[in-house]
């Protein structure tokens, strides 16, 4: 409730009052806090916006670094899709920003280093056999034994362990960034595992750990498989369309339930704002319909980010397990 409250607040200060009055528009706000951008808008006070500036830098005839209230004076200008294009001839130079996204990347990672780092201080200062763990070595280690059967029960007894430190670092990285998108101010906010290109690099590197790191048996079945004779120049294309499926399938299940998840929480939180114009009594009951919708959805929204976060590290163990078979 704590959440769908702050976003309302938030909602409310960045929409002026001659807007309210008309009426807003809701698809522009939700896109502008899903979608990435050149500086992080926090909100409106009188109609000034407060955004933190982040720095742009392009390579186009040397390195340019502005910022996006000076990329005029610089030659650049935004395009309809709110990517940095040359003014003079509309072309994208090599963008190599820090926006919004890679700001939240570079933070979560840092607090990420930080929790292991803690949590490993505190084995180091007691013995594990003798004492319970306290604090947040005791909300880490749970998690860690989780992921830890996750990988012993699909990949085996033999490996398990070669792949486990891989496996963590994608559940925890994947955890923070989907809680940290749903609380609704700096440094939270960011629409990190909700952009389709951060999804699909986590699912690269699956599919690079599945496929560099496969069996003879793996590579077996996929080029040389044990069908009739009349399949066995039909199933490798079968196998490699499916080995290529798998990323794929991980990228877009994190993706859509993720960007979803935001849609529809700023959908519900917005309807209190459009029917402002309508008066008290249809404003005051839509909004308590509004709140108490938006406290299930926040709720929803952390029980997904647990989900996503465990789906795609169980899914990872399965195909990493699939590789590592040895045909027994």
């Amino acid at each position: 409730m704590i959440l769908t409250l702050l976003i309302s607040l938030l909602f409310a200060a960045a929409v002026p009052a001659a807007e309210a009055e008309e009426g807003i528009n809701a698809s522009e706000i939700i896109f502008e806090h899903i979608g990435d951008a050149y500086e992080w808008h926090i909100t409106e006070w009188k109609g000034k916006p407060i955004a933190i500036p982040l720095p742009c830098i392009v390579i186009e005839n040397g390195v340019h670094v502005f910022t996006l209230h000076h990329a005029a004076e610089n030659g650049y200008t935004l395009n309809e899709n709110g990517k940095l294009v040359n003014a003079a001839t509309g072309k994208r130079p090599f963008d190599i920003s820090i926006t919004k996204n890679v700001l939240s990347l570079m933070m979560s990672a840092v607090l990420l280093v930080l929790v292991v780092l803690l949590t490993a201080r505190w084995y180091r200062k007691h013995n594990a056999l003798e004492e319970a763990p306290k604090g947040l070595a005791a909300a880490v280690e749970p998690l860690v034994m989780m992921v830890h059967d996750i990988a012993r029960e699909n990949i085996g007894e033999h490996d398990y362990r070669r792949y486990s430190p891989y496996l963590c670092t994608a559940f925890f990285f994947i955890l923070l960034q989907n809680f940290l998108g749903i609380i609704p101010f700096f440094p939270g906010g960011a629409n990190v595992t909700g952009n389709i290109a951060v999804t699909l690099v986590l699912a690269v590197f699956t599919f690079l750990t599945v496929n560099l790191t496969g069996s003879k048996h793996y590579y077996k079945d996929i080029f040389w498989p044990d069908v009739p004779g009349f399949l066995k120049p039909i199933m490798p294309i079968i196998e490699v369309f499916s080995a290529f499926m798998k990323p794929v399938s991980l990228t877009i299940r994190l993706f859509a339930n993720m960007l979803a998840g935001h849609i529809m929480l700023l959908s519900v939180v917005s309807v209190i704002f459009i029917v402002a114009k309508y008066g008290p009594l249809l404003t005051g009951s839509m909004s308590v319909v509004s709140v108490l919708f938006g406290v299930f959805l926040d709720a929803l929204e952390c029980l997904v980010a647990f989900i996503q976060a465990y789906v795609f590290t169980t899914l990872s163990a399965v195909y990493i397990g699939m590789a590592r078979a040895h045909g027994d």
